[in-house]
């Protein structure tokens, strides 16, 4: 039964045969964790199994005091009656997927992930198992990523208009991810400083710690009092927008990085001068082909609107369903962190 390896209970999906669970909800006696979003990794529980690309982020969301063991990705380890490998996810800095070997089969929890190429994290690697565990946060066919060469592109012909116009141009995006992928993908075509709002500091500075290149950054809050940033690169998270600390940039240029930029309206509705489709999740082909990839006999659906995935695979022959018939007492589905 594949309830044996994978069991949705309130505390987080469940594996019977290792006792653990993965990236659970509530503090538990074990987690693996599959990457270092606020929505996965939780503090409060007893002992924490993560990746060691990942380990610093992980410190970070889940306090220095806490239980923590890092693997190197491909590593094998025992849980019960269990061994248990963790390999790239391509979501973000440390990001993993969980195989899970016991009881005559393998499964592979997913995670967040994404199979086009950054700079900033591992790529995405199949793992072949007879089940696997996939999100959908943009499981519909309208989701298909630009190239990212293009959308930089757009975003330094933005960031050239608004120095034209001798204006600040100020990009959220989220403060985990997206941030240190940008300041990446810009450093291949310039070398300017980025002014960065003070809930992205420390985790730009972990990335560089791991030795991810990125553009040179500086605190807003050290620039000189008055200051109006024209033509500068302001980046922060989007919970910044409409706050009190945007009053400084009363001029600015607003522009928003993020997949849901892919909808047209979407900006609008948001009220953002500029979007530019920018996502740490797979799309629409990513996700098919991440199925294919696996070669697993029965595929799991979570997160975001699965249905129309589901639909899809079944079309094609594959044995999909929703994760929540696997038994069981069901968690709240939850949506990214980055929800982008």
């Amino acid at each position: 039964m594949d309830s044996d390896l994978l069991l949705p209970r309130p505390e987080g999906l469940y594996c019977p045969a290792g006792d653990f669970y993965i990236d659970p909800l509530y503090p538990v006696h074990r987690a693996v964790v599959t990457h270092a979003h606020g929505d996965h990794a939780r503090s409060g529980s007893g002992h924490y199994d993560v990746a060691l690309a990942g380990v610093g982020l992980m410190r970070e969301r889940l306090g220095a005091g806490s239980s923590i063991d890092a693997h190197a990705y491909g590593e094998r380890f025992a849980m019960g009656d269990t061994v248990i490998s963790l390999h790239p996810s391509g979501h973000v800095l440390g990001a993993a997927q969980i195989r899970i070997e016991g009881a005559g089969k393998v499964a592979v929890v997913s995670g967040d992930y994404k199979r086009d190429p950054d700079p900033t994290c591992a790529p995405f690697e199949p793992v072949p198992c007879d089940i696997f565990v996939t999100e959908s946060t943009f499981g519909l066919p309208v989701y298909r990523w630009p190239h990212m060469s293009s959308v930089i592109d757009d975003m330094l012909a933005w960031l050239d208009e608004c120095k034209a116009q001798n204006v600040p141009a100020v990009l959220f995006c989220y403060a985990l991810g997206k941030a240190q992928r940008i300041l990446a993908e810009l450093a291949r075509h310039t070398t300017r400083t980025v002014f960065l709002h003070g809930a992205m500091l420390r985790l730009v500075d972990v990335y560089r710690e791991a030795g991810i290149r990125m553009l040179p950054t500086a605190p807003v809050s050290e620039s000189a009092r008055g200051r109006d940033f024209a033509g500068e690169l302001i980046m922060a998270p989007p919970s910044a927008a409409g706050s009190p600390w945007m009053k400084r940039f009363s001029r600015a240029s607003t522009g928003f990085a993020s997949g849901w930029m892919r909808i047209r309206g979407a900006r609008r509705r948001r009220g953002y001068d500029r979007g530019f489709v920018v996502s740490d999740h797979a799309d629409w082909p990513g996700l098919v082909q991440s199925v294919r990839d696996s070669q697993a006999k029965r595929i799991y659906v979570t997160h975001g609107d699965g249905e129309a995935l589901i639909r899809y695979l079944r079309d094609n022959g594959h044995d999909a369903r929703p994760l929540r018939e696997l038994g069981g007492a069901m968690p709240d589905e939850r949506s990214s962190e980055e929800g982008d």
